[in-house]
């Protein structure tokens, strides 16, 4: 269905247009952190508003320009937003220019019904059509950090696809400019309806303030421990491993044409109802005295479904990371609003045999250890080992499982239209292998599995993933 879409139907661009501020603010250079620095990319998500009685009388050059209104204003206070990516010249890292040079905002067309594009929570290659991808034809600092294609559809529904720099804001961060956005458009409803919290941009200065500050009853900075003391990231540790695992192991022999192409994109959801049934088959050994989120439950699920599915020899080290969100986290804690990146990996790793072997219960345990490890010790680690040299245009290892927890940031409850969107797809990762947990529309409860898989590997995981008794 997907390339069929493809081959017959066309989206048509009929506007572009550059969004500056409406208030602008003074250049400056805010430096980035490390953490801001590990992917620049144009984060994707496409979000459908299906046709609606409140908004069919609504031009689609109303809806444009109530959005490039409300985008002048959010800019005002989101300012890095309008800004480009810049090299110091000291140090040769990226840092965040606030130039004003703005957003990008496009408007598109086609004739082509949403209902025609069939289960929304399934990634469609035609999505790829519905997001504004700009060329920095060499130059990256010409690249907008925020690109915006809203696209009508021949049913009268809606699309709006939207990038944003990874660079720019996390996840939480981008969630809240998003909905800042939508709440200044207000196509369907009043402005200043939802009180906003106001963002914090610096972000390089205030990340190292708080990761240098010294551990009770010591009297030197963590920069000035030996090496030998120091705690270490054990997501950094545990890469490397696997990393050197896939050079020397002659069974890693498919690792260099793995690439990003070569994994499907799936989504599975687990019903409210599967997912307590999997907080029983955990808490049953104790008779119900051991609890658990559902996060870790379905994350220890996850992992072991992945791992058997692929087939790897009980000896071989299967890691599983998850991001972490240390804003509150940190002593003393990040301050309110903080728009950086504030996300380290936590790892867990063992071999596929030991995990093969493990019940739910002590895995999820593992996680809950893991997710405790992260402390200010732990961030600073993080951060100083993303200081050295890293492999360049390293091939997917097959056997990291990583795990974006999105239930929080529920992109498709943005009002941008009338009421929340169908659906809020996110397109296809620069880490190919990775999993994001999002909440379904039409079941809060539950979670939607987006995770990209190896072809062979797809049917025994779905077998695996789904069963959950």
């Amino acid at each position: 269905m997907g390339t069929q879409l493809e081959k017959d139907q066309t989206v048509t661009i009929t506007k572009s247009v550059s969004v500056c501020p409406k208030y602008l603010h003074p250049q400056k250079v805010l430096n980035l952190s490390n953490l801001d620095r590990q992917c620049p990319s144009l984060m994707y998500t496409v979000s459908f508003y299906k046709p609606s009685p409140s908004y069919k009388d609504l031009s689609l050059d109303f809806v444009f320009n109530s959005l490039k209104s409300g985008l002048e204003d959010t800019l005002s206070v989101w300012y890095p937003a309008a800004g480009r990516l810049c090299l110091n010249q000291n140090d040769g890292k990226l840092d965040l220019w606030c130039n004003n040079k703005g957003a990008v905002l496009v408007e598109a067309v086609t004739q082509i019904k949403i209902s025609e594009l069939g289960d929304l929570s399934q990634y469609n290659k035609f999505f790829e059509k519905l997001v504004y991808k700009p060329h920095s034809f060499g130059n990256f600092s010409q690249m907008p950090l925020v690109v915006a294609q809203v696209t009508k559809f021949g049913c009268g529904g809606y699309s709006i696809g939207i990038g944003v720099s990874h660079s720019l804001f996390d996840g939480p961060a981008t969630h809240d400019f998003l909905y800042a956005w939508a709440s200044n458009s207000a196509i369907m409803e009043g402005k200043g309806g939802v009180e906003q919290q106001k963002p914090l941009h610096e972000r390089g200065s205030t990340l190292l303030v708080v990761t240098n500050c010294p551990a009770p009853n010591m009297t030197t900075k963590l920069s000035e421990k030996s090496s030998s003391s120091r705690k270490r990231a054990a997501a950094i540790d545990h890469l490397y491993q696997l990393i050197m695992q896939a050079a020397t192991d002659q069974s890693f022999s498919d690792v260099g044409y793995m690439n990003q192409n070569s994994y499907l994109l799936r989504t599975f959801h687990l019903s409210s109802a599967m997912i307590q049934s999997l907080k029983r088959k955990v808490s049953g050994k104790r008779g119900g005295s051991f609890s658990c989120s559902s996060f870790e439950v379905v994350a220890a699920h996850l992992w072991k479904a992945r791992s058997r599915a692929l087939g790897l020899r009980r000896e071989t080290m299967v890691c599983l990371q998850f991001s972490v969100d240390v804003r509150n986290r940190m002593v003393p804690p990040l301050p309110k609003g903080f728009s950086g990146n504030a996300y380290v990996l936590a790892s867990i790793a063992m071999t596929a045999g030991a995990l093969e072997g493990e019940s739910h219960e002590r895995i999820v345990e593992k996680i809950r250890e893991a997710k405790n490890s992260i402390s200010n010790e732990y961030v600073y680690a993080y951060v100083e080992a993303l200081e050295g040299p890293r492999p360049s245009d390293l091939p997917p290892l097959k056997e990291l499982t990583m795990l974006s927890d999105w239930t929080r940031m529920p992109f498709h409850k943005i009002p941008f239209l009338h009421g929340e969107a169908a659906y809020a797809s996110p397109l296809v990762s620069p880490v190919p292998q990775v999993a994001y947990f999002m909440q379904n529309p039409d079941d809060d409860k539950g979670i939607d599995l987006r995770i990209g898989l190896l072809p062979h590997s797809l049917k025994s995981f779905s077998q695996y993933f789904l069963n959950v008794q």
